[in-house]
C-alpha cells in the first residue's frame, strides 16, 4: 500500500487521524487517477465527440472496477452522489410502488438515511418495525423474521454497523426475505472495501457502497440492483445511468470510486491484516485501563473499529481533549456529531446512559501505524486523569 499525504500539524502538535469510519484520507493513487478529469479530460460523458467519448470510457471503466469489487455485472451498478441518495432512492421508490401504504422492517440502528426516510413515511401513513440488536451488537435473524408481516414491502439491514463495527447476519435475513418474496436493501457503506463483499453470496436485492469510506473521494457512491428488482429513477430527466439516475455524471469522483475499488480489491488481504493488527493492539492496551470497557468485542466485527466506554467520563469532552492532544477520534457517527444525547446505537444495546455517553469510537485506516497506536495508549491515561481531575486506577479492564 502507498501512504497518503501527511496530515497537517497544528501549533506543533502532530495530528493523528483515528476517525476513518467518518471518512478516510484520499489515497494518493486515487488522487492521481482523478486529476486528468479536472483538466483537459473534462468532457461530458453524454457528448458524442472525442472529449465526451473519453469521459464515457472513464465512467464505464470505473463501473467495471466497482462491479468487480462486489462480484457483480457492470450494468447492475448505478452511480449516485452519496450512500444517502442511494438508500433514499430505494426506500421512496418502494413506498411509491406500494400505493401509499405498507410496512417496513429495519434494524434499530440503521443509518439515518434509512431510519429517517422511513420515519418520514410513517408520518404519511406507512408503518415500520425497528428490531433492536442483541447485547453483542448483532441483530438476531429470527427476531427480524418475526417482525415480517404480509404488508411488509421492504426490509433494511446494514452489513456493518458504523459505530460498533459489528457485522450483521445479512445472508440469513436475505434467505428469509427471499422465501417471502420481500426485497432487502443492504447498506454496506461501512463494509465494502474493508472486508470481502459479494452480492451473490449475500443474496440481497439492493446494495449501497460509498467511495470515501475506503480511501476514495467524497461525493461518489454506487447502488447495485439485482436483475429483476424493481426501481424507478428518483431523479428524472435525461437517461443517464441506464435511466435510473438522471444528471451528468461527476466524472472525477466516479473515476476515484473506480480506482479506490481496484486497490481495495487488490490489497484486501494485506489491509485486513494490517487493520486487525492495529485494532487488536489498541484493545490489548486498553485492558490495562480499569476505566475502559470495549463494546461487542466477541462479536464478528470489521477489522478496524473499536467502540470503547469510559463510564464516569463524558465522551464528547474526551474527544475534544484528545483532539487538543493531537488525536482525532469520535463519539459515534459523524452524521450525529452535534447531538449531545447518548448514542441511540449504544442505548439500543441496552447500555445505561452513563456508559453510552462516555463512549468513543476509534477507527483506523491504511495509513495508520503501530507506533501511533502505542503513542495514543500513552496519551490516553493522562487525558482521562485530567478530565476526571484525579488519579486513574490501572488494572485488568473488562470487555464484553
Amino acid at each position: 500500500m502507498k501512504p497518503t499525504a501527511a496530515l497537517p500539524h497544528t501549533a506543533g502538535v502532530p495530528r493523528v487521524y483515528f476517525d476513518n469510519n467518518a471518512t478516510t484520507p484520499l489515497d494518493a493513487r486515487v488522487r492521481a487517477a482523478m486529476e486528468p478529469y479536472f483538466g483537459m479530460a473534462h468532457g461530458n460523458p453524454s457528448s458524442a465527440h472525442g472529449y465526451g467519448r473519453q469521459a464515457r470510457q472513464a465512467v464505464e471503466a470505473a463501473r467495471s472496477k466497482v462491479a468487480t469489487l462486489i462480484g457483480a455485472e457492470s450494468q447492475q451498478v448505478i452511480f449516485t452522489g452519496s450512500g444517502t441518495e442511494a438508500n433514499n432512492a430505494v426506500i421512496f421508490d418502494a413506498a411509491r410502488r406500494a400505493g401509499g401504504k405498507g410496512h417496513f422492517v429495519l434494524s434499530a440502528f440503521e443509518h439515518p438515511s434509512i431510519d429517517r426516510a422511513i420515519e418520514s413515511l410513517e408520518e404519511m401513513g406507512f408503518s415500520a418495525t425497528r428490531v433492536p440488536p442483541e447485547a453483542n451488537g448483532v441483530v438476531a435473524g429470527e427476531r427480524l423474521a418475526a417482525a415480517l408481516q404480509p404488508e411488509t414491502i421492504l426490509v433494511c439491514l446494514m452489513l456493518a454497523n458504523n459505530e460498533l463495527g459489528t457485522l450483521q447476519p445479512v445472508v440469513e435475513v436475505a434467505a428469509l426475505c427471499r422465501e417471502k418474496k420481500i426485497p432487502l436493501l443492504c447498506d454496506a457503506v461501512q463494509a465494502v472495501g474493508k472486508v470481502p463483499v459479494t452480492v451473490t453470496d449475500l443474496g440481497v436485492d439492493y446494495l449501497v457502497l460509498g467511495a470515501h469510506k475506503f480511501h476514495g473521494p467524497l461525493g461518489a457512491a454506487a447502488l447495485w440492483i439485482r436483475p429483476g428488482s424493481a426501481l424507478t429513477g428518483l431523479l428524472v430527466g435525461a437517461p443517464q445511468e441506464f435511466g435510473f439516475r438522471a444528471g451528468t455524471e461527476n466524472v472525477p469522483a466516479v473515476v476515484g470510486l473506480g480506482e479506490a475499488s481496484h486497490w481495495a480489491r487488490e490489497e484486501m488481504a494485506s489491509r485486513k491484516q494490517h487493520l486487525t493488527g492495529l485494532r487488536d493492539r489498541l484493545e490489548t492496551g486498553l485492558e490495562d485501563l480499569a476505566a475502559s470497557r470495549v463494546h461487542c468485542r466477541q462479536a464478528p466485527r470489521l477489522p478496524h473499529t473499536t467502540n470503547v466506554a469510559f463510564p464516569g467520563w463524558v465522551g464528547r469532552d474526551l474527544m475534544l481533549a484528545l483532539d487538543l492532544a493531537g488525536y482525532a477520534v469520535s463519539t459515534g457517527a459523524a452524521c450525529g456529531a452535534g447531538d449531545p444525547l447518548p448514542s441511540q446505537t449504544l442505548l439500543a444495546l441496552g447500555l445505561e446512559a452513563e456508559e453510552a455517553i462516555g463512549s468513543l469510537r476509534i477507527s483506523f485506516g491504511i495509513e495508520n501505524t503501530q507506533q501511533e497506536v502505542d503513542d495514543f495508549l500513552c496519551v490516553l491515561p493522562r487525558v482521562l486523569e485530567e478530565q476526571r481531575g484525579g488519579s486513574l486506577s490501572l488494572g485488568g479492564g473488562t470487555a464484553r
